[in-house]
Parts: C-alpha cells; sequence; structure tokens
C-alpha cells in the first residue's frame, strides 16, 4: 500500500459511540483471519522518497534480526531510557514522516492540521507516560474512505509498523489498555481523554501501539491506533519532543524586587519536565536572578510556592507542586544561598490566579511564587 508524506499537525477533536465487545471481537478476529492469508503480510508504506532510503534490518531489543518485519520492544525496562532505542541511520523525511494511505483522506486539512505544543500519553512497557511537544495528526474512515477503497484494521496497525520501521523506529508498547494500565496515570481514563487528539479511545476494545524514533539528539514519538469507533477509524499521531517556548518572559531581579515590594509576591514561570519535579536547563537564568535578587538584600527570607492547573487529580498535582517548590529551594540552595532565609511548600490547583477552562489561564496558573516573608 502506498503511504505519501504528508506535513501536519492537528487540533483535538472526539469521537462518539463505541462498537459492542462481541462486535470488536469478531471483526479483531475476521481481520487477522485475512491477514494471516496475505502472503507476506501486507506492503510497507513508502515514504518521501522511500525509494532513496537506506534499508535497514528489523531487530530486537539485543540486537538480533526479527522475523517478519514487526518493529520489537526495544526495552522492557519498568523504566524506560529513550536511550535504549538506537539512532535511525536513515536520512528521515519531513515531520511528520506521513502521506495519506492509499484511498485514505486525513480528517485534519489546513490549519486544523497543527498543534505548535501539547501533551499526549503513550503505552511505554507495560505502563503510560505523557510526553510534550509539537503534534502531527492523522485520522482516517477505514471503513468508508471516499475512494471507497476500504481497508482493515490489521492492515492499516500492519502497513504502519512496517513504515516506522523502515525509519528506523523501535516498538516501545507491551501492552494494551486495561483498567490495570489506566492506572499508572493520575487521574486515568478521564486525564488521557483529554489529550485526546488523534488516537482511539483508551479502551480495550481499541488497538494502541508505541513507537520510538532517534535521530541527532531529537525524539520523534509515535502513537498508532484503531478500532473501537463506529465507523471503524484509524488514528496516528507523531510527536517530535521539544519544551514549550514560552510567550511569558521571565523577570530579572530588579523586576522581582519590585513586584515583591508591591505586592509581597512574585509569580515566575519556570519549565518542569513532563509531571516531574526535573527543572529543565532554560530554567537555569531564572534561578540565576533569583539568586541575584538574594544576594543584593542579604536581609530577605522567601517562601518558593508551587501551583499547577486544573489537569488531572488534585492531590497528585498537590505532591507535584510540592516537590517542585523544593526542587527550586534546592536549586537555590545549590547556588550558596542560605536555607534558612527559605521555605517551600505546593498548593497543586487550589489557588488559580485565571480561567483554567482556556490554554491560556492554564498557562498563567502554572506558577512558582516567590512570597516575601519578612
Amino acid at each position: 500500500m502506498i503511504l505519501r508524506t504528508l506535513i501536519c499537525v492537528g487540533l483535538a477533536f472526539s469521537i462518539v459511540g463505541c462498537s459492542g465487545k462481541d462486535e470488536a471481537a469478531e471483526r479483531r478476529e475476521a481481520e487477522a483471519e485475512v491477514a494471516a492469508q496475505m502472503p507476506g503480510g501486507p506492503q510497507s508504506l513508502p515514504v518521501q522518497d522511500a525509494a532513496n532510503l537506506p534499508s535497514q534490518p528489523d531487530v530486537n531489543a539485543a540486537g538480533a534480526p526479527t522475523a517478519g518485519g514487526v518493529a520489537t520492544m526495544a526495552t522492557a525496562n519498568p523504566e524506560f531510557d529513550p536511550a535504549s532505542v538506537p539512532e535511525s541511520g536513515v536520512s528521515l523525511p519531513p515531520f511528520p514522516f506521513f502521506k495519506d494511505p492509499e484511498g485514505l483522506e486525513n480528517d485534519f486539512q489546513g490549519k486544523d492540521t497543527v498543534v505548535a505544543f501539547d501533551r499526549h500519553y503513550f503505552i511505554v512497557g507495560n505502563k503510560v507516560i505523557a510526553q510534550e511537544g509539537k503534534l502531527g495528526l492523522f485520522r482516517y474512515n477505514l471503513e468508508n474512505p471516499p475512494s471507497g477503497r476500504k481497508w482493515t484494521q490489521v492492515e492499516f496497525l500492519r502497513n504502519y509498523d512496517n513504515a516506522i520501521t523502515s525509519l528506523g523506529g523501535r516498538k516501545i508498547s507491551a501492552a494494551q489498555y486495561s483498567e490495570e494500565l489506566l492506572a499508572t496515570v493520575s487521574g486515568g481514563r478521564d486525564e488521557i481523554e483529554k489529550f485526546r487528539h488523534a488516537t482511539a479511545p483508551a479502551d480495550r476494545r481499541a488497538e494502541h501501539h508505541a513507537y520510538l524514533i532517534r535521530q541527532g539528539g531529537n525524539e520523534y514519538w509515535i502513537h498508532v491506533s484503531a478500532g473501537d469507533t463506529i465507523p471503524l477509524m484509524g488514528f496516528v499521531t507523531v510527536l517530535e519532543k521539544q519544551g514549550m517556548k514560552s510567550s511569558i518572559s521571565f523577570l530579572d531581579a530588579e523586576a522581582m524586587k519590585k513586584e515583591l515590594e508591591e505586592k509581597g509576591r512574585v509569580a515566575l514561570y519556570i519549565n518542569f519536565d513532563t509531571d516531574k519535579a526535573t527543572l529543565r536547563p532554560d530554567a537555569q537564568p531564572i534561578m540565576d536572578e533569583i539568586n541575584k535578587l538574594l544576594t543584593a538584600d542579604p536581609a530577605l527570607k522567601l517562601s518558593i510556592e508551587g501551583h499547577t492547573d486544573s489537569t488531572g487529580g488534585a492531590d497528585h498535582n498537590r505532591q507535584l507542586s510540592t516537590a517542585r517548590a523544593r526542587a527550586v529551594f534546592g536549586a537555590l540552595v545549590g547556588l550558596g544561598v542560605d536555607p534558612s532565609r527559605l521555605a517551600s511548600k505546593g498548593f497543586g490547583p487550589d489557588k488559580p490566579i485565571a480561567d483554567n477552562a482556556t490554554d491560556e489561564g492554564k498557562a498563567k496558573n502554572r506558577r512558582v511564587e516567590l512570597v516575601k516573608t519578612n
């Protein structure tokens, strides 16, 4: 089948209606029987300039060739390390790598195909984790495409598996959605569905596969899914991992001092790793400015207070904001600040300063505040 290259990213959507358990199971069984009769499986979906791309052998986690041309798990470790996936030696086509499969038409068109930055959940090993970055989105009607050329669920998933493998990608998922798997995410299914752009429902009746391509220090996370929708739909999300380019400039030491004198507190927008208390490298300039503030006024004492938006569980966010405030505390002590001048605490979503119903409001609520305590 032919897969041509299309550069696209897109906005959120939802599918209404799910197939019944028996119907979905029967469909998968029937499709599997058809696929089993195909000589060598479906053809690999070519990508842009595929004829000029050097081929790579399929290998498993141990580096041994695999049979059947299906991408294999790069690692089964509980804590997944992206570096366990070897970098691809293939000349990658432009992001997000793929054009529409033969006879199918992407539901996302024009400006509606672009999401510059958002979160997406991937099954990695036997748990679900979030990644953030630029998204390329594809959604296809497999059952009633405009061309009339129907695709089965097995054919759709298998062809993308082949195409991703040809680009040097590795499969990193080892499970399907279940109550146990959903429990690995704070907020469970509701949290995942908030960021469901181009994926099948997070349900055991759908089929989900995650892949990773690494090249030149960049990470490309790919989620291919299908099933549990009426009509039968196929979905692909390609995420280029990256930190958000903040549109909110940070304050220097002098501006922080002015805010503290006028209001007794100042809000700072500091980048952390997704759902973690790890400061990102671009947070260092802010740490340096806080250090300058404290150095210029040896009597100043501060409470470092973490806040989140309303996304996810409130208890989890309180713990996360507490850990992030503590991370800032630790970074300042590491710069030489006397720890007796600092305190830290987290409030999670309990003290918003903007409307959590909008992305702009959520961005403002995800903050660390310095509060003058003397």
